[in-house]
């Protein structure tokens, strides 16, 4: 007996028809860089992409090679309707918790819209406290084009930190890891100890402060 063809629906496909048209008014994405590493704030970026002017080739930043990321950085940033960049600091991660930082800095970047949103799409499964409707999506970044845009900025921004952090501190190798804990930046640690901008409650680092 022949096999009938699946009558599934790309779930992901729905979302995207379900976000053009279940709210009218401007639609906002939220992403962030940096939950990772062991030293630096988190950063959030929100953008609300202009659909009459659209932006070729987004996709989810850690897809992008570097020097495409700042090219779209500098593309979002002269056409979209408007953007934002926020950050929740070493201090301010060390004492809520890196989920809880996260979701400060993408709240930040959403209060720091010229435009009021009336959607916001966030990438992954937690939402910050907003007083617009908000909606989660797992995946966003590399589905949902104001997300991507949102990606390249808050990792461009974090990274940029990074290598000026790197001249302050060139014994850690940040411009080169951007302060994940790779085999180079344990060994510096171990050699050198932490420096101010390391986060005190991730293990490695706290190690090294015992």
């Amino acid at each position: 007996m022949p096999s009938k063809k699946s009558s599934k629906v790309d779930p992901l496909k729905v979302q995207q028809v379900a976000f053009a048209w279940d709210i009218a008014g401007l639609i906002a994405g939220v992403d962030e860089a940096g939950r990772g590493p062991l030293a630096g704030p988190v950063v959030a970026a929100a953008v609300i992409l202009d659909d009459l002017n659209p932006i070729k080739g987004l996709n989810d930043s850690k897809k992008l090679s570097p020097m495409r990321r700042e090219k779209l950085y500098d593309e979002i940033r002269a056409k979209a309707l408007c953007c934002s960049v926020a950050q929740a600091s070493v201090e301010e991660i060390d004492r809520l918790n890196i989920l809880q930082a996260t979701l400060l800095a993408m709240r930040r970047a959403v209060e720091g819209l010229r435009l009021k949103p009336s959607k916001v799409l966030v990438d992954g499964n937690r939402l910050p406290v907003l007083d617009v409707l908000a909606e989660a999506i797992v995946g966003g970044d590399a589905t949902v084009a104001a997300i991507s845009a949102a990606s390249i900025l808050a990792k461009v921004t974090r990274d940029r930190w990074c290598r000026e952090l790197d001249l302050q501190y060139p014994q850690y190798g940040f411009a080169g890891h951007k302060g994940y804990g790779t085999a180079e930046h344990l060994a510096a640690l171990k050699a050198h100890g932490a420096c101010p901008q390391h986060r005190k409650t991730f293990a490695p680092v706290a190690q090294v402060l015992v």
